[in-house]
């Protein structure tokens, strides 16, 4: 399994060795591991991005069943998208073939339907790759995690405003917990008509919108709803004077890309997108699992869990 430190990752080997499942993690030299994970599966370390480390650190010659991975890109940026999400991908995937995996499990994203940014460009060549190279393969595309849309509740507890791209109601996604996508990941596994597909997958419940999201938060803490409009339009300046710059100073380039990530997420749903009617579908979006994104802000503001916001911390 490549990618199990992470939050989806660690939920996810929870869940596969709930399941019986024998696990081997492989993590980047140096990793810390928590307290919970250090004696659930046997872990390996090196270079996922160097071939050769991967098959001595990693493989070691021996046969393995399933390849499931978690892996993605850290910031979002060509580099680090090509690095992780394509190359490093691409190394496991030789690997795997060699040592008789037969069956591939990918944590992808359901963003690159309408793909704009290089992660996204990353992602879906490493995608076409895995389609094509004979093993069998389930690629999970979920829509928006609960943390990526916890960024703001601090800001609501100290009377600040919800902050809004537009009117609040230019996107929307069926949300999904870190808990429930593993459970889906764990049970990818062992479903064999999931099998050779692509698989867009949501959290419970009706899609909800960005205003929706805010009105839901300022309800939980028995606030009135204050929000404040942010322009698409300032973005496109950012974004701009950022490429402007980027130009002169090479460090500002990533700059650029990640104002061209935050605008990408404040104008496009993360719900299944129907080519032939040209919108997201949320009706179209599948659910599973039974944590709401109300749920989870419940048990944040209770304080019985935290909000790991890590690189989601745009919103």
């Amino acid at each position: 399994m490549l990618g199990a430190t992470g939050t989806i990752g660690r939920a996810t080997l929870a869940a596969l060795t709930k399941r019986g499942h024998q696990v081997v993690g492989f993590a980047r030299t140096g990793t810390v591991l928590y307290a919970d994970q250090a004696d659930i599966c046997e872990w390996r370390f090196g270079d996922v991005t160097d071939l050769y480390a991967l098959q001595r650190d990693g493989f070691r010659g021996e046969k393995f069943d399933v390849l499931l991975s978690c892996m993605a890109s850290r910031t979002g940026n060509a580099a680090d998208a090509w690095a992780s999400d394509h190359r490093a991908h691409l190394n496991a995937l030789q690997c795997a073939r060699s040592s008789g995996v037969t069956h591939m499990v990918l944590l992808s994203a359901i963003c690159v339907q309408k793909a704009l940014l290089a992660f996204q460009h990353a992602k879906l060549a490493f995608e076409d790759a895995l389609m094509t190279s004979g093993i069998d393969y389930s690629i999970v595309r979920p829509t928006a995690f609960f943390k990526s849309l916890s960024g703001q509740i601090e800001r609501i507890q100290n009377g600040k405003p919800f902050l809004l791209f537009g009117d609040g109601n230019l996107t929307a996604c069926k949300p999904i917990s870190d808990l429930d996508l593993a459970e889906y990941l764990a049970e990818t596994v062992d479903r064999s008509e999931r099998r050779n597909c692509i698989l867009p997958v949501g959290g419970p419940g009706v899609a909800i919108t960005p205003r929706e999201q805010g009105e839901l938060l300022f309800s939980l803490l028995g606030k009135e709803p204050h929000f404040r409009h942010v322009p698409v339009a300032l973005m496109d300046i950012i974004i701009a004077t950022l490429n402007l710059v980027g130009r002169v100073l090479p460090a500002v380039a990533g700059k650029a890309e990640l104002a061209r990530i935050v605008r990408y997420y404040a104008t496009e749903s993360m719900l299944v997108w129907d080519p032939v009617k040209g919108r997201y579908d949320a009706d179209a979006t599948p659910s599973t699992g039974s944590e709401t994104l109300a749920d989870h802000y419940r048990k944040i503001l209770a304080g019985e869990r935290t909000a790991d916001l890590g690189d989601d911390a745009i919103f």
